[in-house]
């Protein structure tokens, strides 16, 4: 099974759509990232894994493929950690089961009109903003 987390990939100021796909598979362990990253995209694993073991999750010992989609479009630094974290953790199935369908984090990524362009369904600026989107979802938690 794939999971996909929709991201953004900046073009000078234009945020361009991203679709990150993340398929954890039987095989030799292993963590592919494919999709034309830059050496901080191709990074993202060591600094996904650090974050998850911190958070008292580990990955599996398969073969995760993540794929950054559009192939041609280059894809430079470490905003890409996040989509690919939880499409490893696949929380996006629970978030969706809430009632959840999307949401845009700008703090330290970009700028709220930047991010405004691939119409999320939530856009929050700070952990307060966040807080209030998520307050109503029983699925999902904010831990401080």
């Amino acid at each position: 099974m794939v999971t996909r987390v929709q991201t953004v990939a900046f073009q000078g100021i234009e945020a361009v759509p991203v679709d990150v796909q993340v398929q954890i598979a039987p095989g030799v362990p292993k963590f592919l990232l494919v999709g034309l990253p830059d050496k901080a995209v191709k990074e993202s694993s060591e600094r996904v894994h650090a974050a998850l073991y911190a958070s008292g999750l580990s990955l599996p010992p398969k073969r995760i493929t993540v794929n950054l989609a559009p192939a041609d479009l280059p894809k430079e630094g470490s905003h890409y950690d996040l989509p690919i974290a939880l499409g490893l953790t696949r929380d996006v199935q629970a978030a969706k089961a809430a009632g959840f369908d999307s949401a845009a984090v700008s703090w330290g990524y970009s700028t709220r009109s930047a991010l405004a362009a691939v119409r999320p369904t939530y856009l929050v600026d700070s952990l307060q903003e966040l807080a209030v989107a998520i307050a109503d979802q029983p699925i999902l938690r904010l831990v401080q």
